[in-house]
């Protein structure tokens, strides 16, 4: 049966990779537990002054090849083992880019659309007080993720800093460029899919120019993908959504204008010029490009056979199950999978660590080539690779991260 637990996804996906790379049974049960986990509550006190108890999460994955990496999600279905699964993704996403860290995630149970920016910025000091011991620039490194800001990264690495009494700009990465950010961060997963795309529609066939393109998730991740497509290919877009429904125009759609309809009404829906329709029908449009930008669990074996794209780039983490992969690499469907193509993000923000550590600020141009040179070797490491064992794409990722991991593991004698 398909699992929907995105934990046990990544489960089967480690034993897929470790029948291929014929590993032993101790090295698979290392790689499918985490190493460390901190379950935290924290107390907060509301704008009408009574008190409520947050639940809050930080897990270090795997840190076989150096201090841990990633970001904390404010969510309010947010679960241990969706922690444990992006945890997972993260060492794997670091391995996959080749930067020498390990794989982190947090998380807190909240809804942030619904909490003031005082209860915000009181929440995020919290976390931080919480998992304190957990963290620090040369030991765990945190970055935003789903519902949280570059202004949230701020107040959390002020908190750090006041805690250890100095400025330790290097403990957060997605923060503002004034206070330590990088140039280049706040589209750097886009940018980074973009291109895997590019070198993917080179080696299909596909000319960008005359592409269609629909995206699964207008976030961040989401606009900027849409935006750059339009930007760097002259592609149309056709379609978008976010978690209250779909547009479409097969004319293209204005990014700029959805992005404005969703900031004044929260959905996308209303964009002028676009006809409405469903997030479940916008993934079986027939297009050159499909963006899953959004959640996990949203390509499946009930809706795979129905995928007409070329091209699934998977701008969101755990978008497409197991049994999914296997019905799209059957159709001959060029999958570029989560950990290769929004591995951007986190490659952008190890240059941010970079930056802090050398107290030396890169330019955007600068972001921009070495983003283009991590992500186009990666790629081309990932074809490769599928070509030489005839496996799925998202396989062939597997075995290039968790090799590395395996063999960071092996020569610090874990295993």
């Amino acid at each position: 049966m398909e699992s929907s637990n995105p934990f046990e996804i990544v489960k089967q996906q480690i034993d897929r990779c470790a029948e291929i790379l014929q590993l032993d049974p101790s090295v698979t049960a290392m790689l499918k537990s985490p190493q460390r986990e901190l379950h935290v509550s924290i107390p907060v006190r509301m704008d009408d002054g009574t008190v409520r108890v947050f639940q809050g999460f930080r897990i270090q994955y795997n840190d076989a090849r150096g201090i841990t990496k990633g970001g904390i999600r404010f969510h309010p279905q947010e679960t241990i083992d969706t922690v444990r699964a992006l945890a997972a993704w993260m060492t794997w996403k670091c391995a996959m880019v080749d930067v020498p860290l390990g794989g982190a995630k947090g998380g807190v149970v909240c809804n942030p659309k619904t909490l003031s920016a005082g209860e915000l910025e009181r929440l995020s000091r919290g976390y931080v007080r919480s998992v304190f011991p957990f963290l620090g620039p040369d030991k765990d490194v945190p970055a935003p993720d789903v519902y949280t800001t570059p202004q949230i990264m701020a107040w959390m690495m002020d908190e750090y800093s006041v805690i250890a009494q100095k400025p330790q700009f290097g403990v957060i990465t997605g923060k503002p460029v004034s206070i330590g950010g990088s140039l280049g961060r706040g589209d750097a997963t886009a940018r980074g899919g973009m291109f895997c795309i590019r070198e993917a529609a080179k080696i299909i066939g596909i000319d960008l120019s005359k592409a269609t393109v629909a995206v699964h998730g207008y976030g961040n991740a989401g606009y900027h993908a849409a935006r750059l497509c339009r930007e760097m290919f002259g592609s149309r877009v056709v379609a978008v959504c976010d978690s209250k429904g779909g547009v479409r125009c097969d004319a293209g759609i204005d990014t700029d204008a959805a992005r404005k309809c969703k900031a004044s009404t929260d959905t996308v829906c209303g964009t002028p010029g676009t006809e409405r329709i469903s997030a479940e029908a916008l993934l079986e449009m027939d297009v050159d490009v499909l963006i899953p930008a959004a959640i996990e669990g949203v390509i499946t074996a009930k809706n795979a056979g129905a995928v007409k794209a070329r091209i699934v780039a998977e701008l969101a983490n755990g978008p497409t199950t197991p049994e999914a992969d296997d019905i799209l690499f059957k159709k001959g469907v060029h999958v570029i999978p989560d950990f290769l193509c929004n591995a951007g993000g986190v490659t952008v923000s190890y240059f941010e660590m970079v930056q802090n550590f050398y107290l030396y600020p890169w330019s955007e141009a600068d972001v921009h080539e070495r983003l283009d040179a991590k992500m186009t070797s990666a790629y081309h490491s990932v074809v490769n690779t599928s070509r030489e064992y005839n496996i799925t794409m998202r396989q062939a990722a597997y075995v290039k991260a968790v090799g590395r991991v395996v063999d960071a593991m092996k020569l610090r004698g874990w295993v």
